[in-house]
Order: structure tokens, then C-alpha cells, then sequence
């Protein structure tokens, strides 16, 4: 039987460049018809009968969210139709979220491709338990697993067939709420090169091996072993973790999360559906879910407008402004307007990576600064006119406190270029206080289609304005200049992974003043408490291989200013580091693509 809620008060990559470096490891087609499925919640408004305009909560979850209880003929079929439509459609338009209701499902193999969201629909994973697989592989680009981006697994109980499940992914493939019986193996068959990837609130009772992941974090899990290293592995609150041995082997393990809370999802109370809200967490350690009824509350259906492609910009402000929240179903939204979020509260839930298109240089979504907000599940994809900003949380000057109930940023993915020409000059904007930003992919595309130094132009992936910030699992990658900037006080970051972008037609191109090259990481000279752990970046300058870049991280060098595990690699020669921050730091050198590290600074 499934759990019942306790509720309590609310409170991109180039094969070229992966070859060279795994080397020396050595270890869209058109989507079908879809049937639409009614949601079981009911349809009625969430406000008054004597507002006839007023738009209504719940209704059915569209035809791209796939519906499965145990009794569903053909699963197996269906699983394998999505899966060659999506296995290699790296930039199509199709999206999917496959949901499982409670029960036991026995010998399936649910392979992922692009898009594809596989989550069970019980309050714990326990609930729906499948006797197989939820496999990502990387059959489709022989055998080369750094561009399995854009999936994910929530949810669910796996005893694998074998005793190991494959889950060989990178950036933007979220593994949340999962309890594996058994061992994850993270590489592709063969061993193949391999650039992920994310953890958190999982349980998984065998070993898990990376193989040949250059990076990987975890967060708030349980393991029962981990078998190596590559490059860049950081834990924080899993029990079973490596021992600290940063960097050999490469282990960046903090024995709690300072503050966590987890995703929302969706999930069936009896027939009727609802969205979780877990509680926040601090010094957290281990799963929500492994000792009991997790802890947080829930929202009927009916208190969410369930948007569809198509909808407007302007509809969605109007639910939002109703008092609902918003869960937005598979699809691709095109919007001429911002969403403004103003409520406290609020959430925007996307299923099947729902992916947002600012047209004419809007900005996607921005939020007051206001307590509680969850943003989660959803892909913005920059637009071919310059938006200035894609995401902004809280406004300019936000200075509110929300330590109590702080927004969270949780599985927001963002890109610019790829699926088409896209600019913008700042990605993501942090204004609010005490904000988590946990797990995000900033992606200024190396490679699909408009991509070039000035046609996917975006000059800043992240910058952090707001004071008290904690990035858990943060991914920026490829931006002309600086990729993150952090200029608010307090601010902490546990697990960085970035490359400089592949395409600098020359030296002059990244020059940053009398500095060569734009830090990946770079603390304003204004800030006087920071801390980071394990961080990593790496060069590519595959089109101007001389380019020096100075150093990955920059920052003030003062005492409350601190930075533990961090290193930078140059991927076969192809630009070269002349220091890891600041000014310390062994350069790297040569075509061995071997890490320089620094263990602690200052």
C-alpha cells in the first residue's frame, strides 16, 4: 500500500575532447499520438463559483504524461516505442514523463532517451517497486556517454536484473528519491568515456561505480560502497561514503548538507493526485524517505493550473495571480512575457523536461522576494533575440531574510543554443537571500546547431547577487566570459563542474583586462565570507589551442574567504592553466590531461 503524508508546517560535449582525455584514462523524428490520460483529481476551480472566468485547477496531465499501474497491458512495448523515438533526439521536440502508480511491475527494462521522465507515483519509493531496469546507455553514440543529457529517474524501487542497474548519464540527469536493491553501474557498456552527474535522496544498497565519470556528486544518500575515483567526487550527507582524500583518490566528502530540501513531486493519494512538498532539512544527513513517512506537506491538484503547450504567458500570470500554482505538463511553451511569480509559496512544477522559449528577448520567469518559492523540473531555452537575463530570483536588491523558508531552484535547466540559434547575456540571476540552487545545468552550447563564438553569444552563466546562497550540484559550463559571478556575502557552493567554452577564436578574444581568460568561479573583491568544496574546470580551446587561461578561480584573498578540493585540467593540451586560483597553483602542461590541484586556500 502506498504511504500516507505526515504534514507539518511548511516552514555538452565534444567526442573529440572526451576521446583525448578517456583515452588516457585507460581504465527527431515526429512524436506518435499520444493518448491523452485524465488526471483522477478533480477538475473543479480552486476559487469561488461566482468568478465564472476564473481558470479552473487540475484536469487531465495531457499526452505526454504515460500513466502505468501493474495491470497495463503492453508497458514494455510502449517503453521501447518512446525509447527509439528519443534515444538520439538530443534536439527534437518531443517530451515525455512515464509515471508508474504503486504496485510491483516485474520484468521490464526502461530505457531512457532524451526527455524521458520515469518516476513512480507512491509518497515513498518503496511504493512502486520494479523486478528490472531503468537503463541509460550509449549504444546510440558508440559507446560515448558525455552527451546522455536531459533524463531522469525519481521515485522508484529497481531490483535489477543483474544485480546492477546501468545508469550511465551527464549533466541534467537527475537520479532523486530512487532505491536501488542491488549496485549502479555509472559508465556505458565498455567502459566508454563518460561526464556526469547527480545523486540525491537515494538509497542504493550495493556499491556504486563511476568507472569512467570524471565527476559526480551525491547528496543526502545512502551507499553501500563506492568504488573509484576520477577526477572530482563530492559527497555531502551520504552515509557510506568514501572517507576524505582529496586528491588521491579524488573524495571531497562532508559528512552533512548544511541545508536541503527536496524536490517536489507528484504522487497518487488513493485515486486523487498531489504534489509533496518536503520539508527543509539542516546538517542533513542520509534519506527523507528511509525511516518513516517523509515529512512535509501536500497540495491537491485542484490548487495547480495544469498548463499545456500553447498556453500563454499571459494565462499562466493570470493562474498565477488566482492564487494557483503551476504544473506544466511535456511540451514546449513559448512566451512573450515573463511569468512572474509574486506569492509566497509558490510552486512551478514542469514534468518530462517541459522546456521554456523566451520570444523577443524576454526574461523566462522572475520571483519576488518573497518566502518559500519552488521552482523545479523544467528546461529554459534561450531565444534567438538577447535576453538580457533567462531566470531571475527575487528582484534587484532583494534583501528580505527567508532563512526559515527559503526558494529553491531545484532540476532547472538552462540553455542557450543547440536546438537553434540562442543569446543572452546574463543566464541566471540569484537576487534572494538564503536561496538553493540545487542541481542546475547552465549550458552555453558547444555543439548541435547555432553555435558559434558570436551566434550563441551569452557573456554569464550564474550570477549570484543575494547574500547567504547554498549552490548544491551546480554545472556551468562554456560561457564567453565569466561563468559564475558571486557577489553576495555568505555564500557557499558544494560541487562544481565547468568547462571554458570550446570555440575563443584567439587570446585576445578571452582577454580580461591585463588577465588571461575569465575565471570559471569568480568571488567579487567586495565579498569577505565564502566557502566551496570540491571544484572543478576544465579547458578546451579546441579552435585556438595556444590560449592560456590564467587560472579557473578567482577571488578575494582574505581568511573568510575559503576554498577546499579544487583543480583544473586542460583536455589533451588544448589550452593550457597557468595556476588553479588566483595565483596558486602548479600549472598544467603537456597533453596529459592530469588535474593540478590545490587542497585548500587560502
Amino acid at each position: 500500500m502506498p504511504s500516507t503524508p505526515t504534514d507539518v508546517p511548511d516552514s555538452g560535449r565534444s567526442p573529440v575532447a572526451r576521446r583525448t582525455v578517456l583515452g588516457a584514462m585507460a581504465a527527431g523524428a515526429a512524436a506518435p499520438a499520444l493518448l491523452a490520460l485524465p488526471s483522477p483529481a478533480s477538475a473543479s476551480p480552486a476559487v469561488s463559483a461566482q468568478q465564472p472566468s476564473a481558470l479552473p485547477g487540475g484536469g487531465d496531465l495531457g499526452p505526454n504524461v504515460i500513466v502505468f499501474d501493474p495491470s497495463t497491458p503492453g508497458i514494455q512495448a510502449r517503453l521501447d516505442q518512446i525509447f527509439r523515438q528519443q534515444e538520439s533526439a538530443q534536439f527534437g521536440t518531443g517530451r515525455y514523463a512515464l509515471l508508474f502508480k504503486p504496485g510491483t511491475y516485474n520484468g521490464l527494462n526502461a530505457q531512457l532517451g532524451f526527455y524521458t521522465s520515469i518516476a513512480g507515483l507512491g509518497l515513498s519509493p518503496d511504493d512502486t517497486t520494479i523486478n528490472g531496469d531503468v537503463t541509460v546507455d550509449a549504444g546510440w553514440f558508440n559507446g560515448n556517454a558525455t552527451q546522455n543529457f536531459w533524463r531522469s529517474a525519481e521515485n522508484l524501487a529497481l531490483s535489477p536484473v543483474s544485480g546492477t542497474n546501468r545508469w550511465a548519464v551527464a549533466q541534467a540527469a537527475p537520479f532523486r528519491r530512487m532505491h536501488i536493491k542491488g549496485g549502479l553501474n555509472l559508465a556505458p557498456d565498455g567502459y566508454g568515456w563518460a561526464s556526469g552527474g547527480y545523486i540525491a535522496d537515494s538509497r542504493i544498497d550495493g556499491s556504486v561505480g563511476p568507472y569512467s565519470q570524471q565527476q559526480w556528486y551525491t547528496r543526502d544518500s545512502s551507499v553501500g560502497g563506492w568504488v573509484n575515483a576520477v577526477w572530482n567526487m563530492v559527497f555531502s550527507g551520504v552515509q557510506g561514503a568514501p572517507a576524505q582524500s582529496f586528491p588521491n583518490p579524488p573524495y571531497t566528502t562532508l559528512d552533512t548538507t548544511p541545508v536541503s530540501r527536496e524536490k517536489p513531486f507528484l504522487y497518487l493519494n488513493g485515486s486523487e493526485y498531489r504534489v509533496f512538498l518536503p520539508e527543509k532539512r539542516t546538517n542533513a544527513r542520509g534519506t527523507t524517505w528511509g525511516n518513516g513517512t517523509p515529512r512535509g506537506t501536500s497540495l491537491p491538484l485542484s490548487q495547480f493550473y495544469v498548463a499545456k503547450p500553447g498556453v500563454t504567458a499571459a494565462t499562466l500570470n493570470a493562474a498565477l495571480t488566482q492564487g494557483l500554482h503551476l504544473l506544466l505538463t511535456p511540451g514546449i511553451y513559448h512566451l512573450d512575457q515573463p511569468i512572474q511569480v509574486n506569492r509566497a509559496g509558490t510552486v512551478v512544477l514542469g514534468l518530462g523536461y517541459a522546456t521554456l522559449i523566451p520570444d523577443n528577448g524576454v526574461t523566462v520567469l522572475r520571483t519576488a522576494d518573497v518566502d518559500g518559492v519552488r521552482l523545479a523540473g523544467f528546461l529554459i531555452d534561450a531565444g534567438p533575440v538577447n535576453s538580457t537575463t533567462l531566470l531571475e530570483v527575487g528582484p534587484t536588491g532583494a534583501s528580505a531574510d527567508h532563512s526559515a523558508n527559503p526558494t529553491t531552484v531545484q532540476d532547472v535547466f538552462v540553455r542557450i543554443g543547440g536546438a537553434g540559434a540562442g543569446k543572452a547575456t546574463t543566464s541566471m540571476v540569484i537576487n534572494s537571500r538564503h536561496t538553493i540552487v540545487d542541481h542546475t545545468w547552465v549550458w552555453r552550447a558547444d555543439h548541435g546547431t547555432g553555435v558559434g563564438w558570436e551566434t550563441n553569444r551569452a557573456d554569464f552563466g550564474i550570477r549570484v547577487n543575494g547574500d547567504d546562497v547554498l549552490a548544491t550540484g551546480l554545472f556551468v559550463e562554456h560561457f564567453n566570459k565569466y561563468d559564475v559571478q558571486w557577489y553576495g556575502q555568505r555564500g557557499r557552493t558544494i560541487f562544481f563542474q565547468n568547462e571554458k567554452a570550446y570555440d575563443a577564436p584567439n587570446q585576445a578574444a578571452i582577454q580580461n583586462g591585463s588577465v588571461k581568460g575569465y575565471a570559471a568561479y569568480k568571488v567579487a573583491d567586495s565579498v569577505t565570507t565564502h566557502e566551496g568544496w570540491g571544484l572543478g574546470s576544465y579547458c578546451y580551446y579546441n579552435v585556438a589551442p595556444t590560449i592560456v587561461q590564467h587560472h579557473g578561480f578567482a577571488a578575494p584573498n582574505r581568511p573568510g574567504v575559503k576554498f577546499h578540493d579544487l583543480l583544473v585540467v586542460s583536455l589533451g593540451g588544448n589550452g593550457q592553466y597557468e595556476r588553479v586560483i588566483n595565483d596558486t597553483g602548479t600549472p598544467t602542461s603537456g597533453t596529459s590531461t592530469v588535474p593540478s590541484t590545490v587542497v585548500s586556500y587560502p
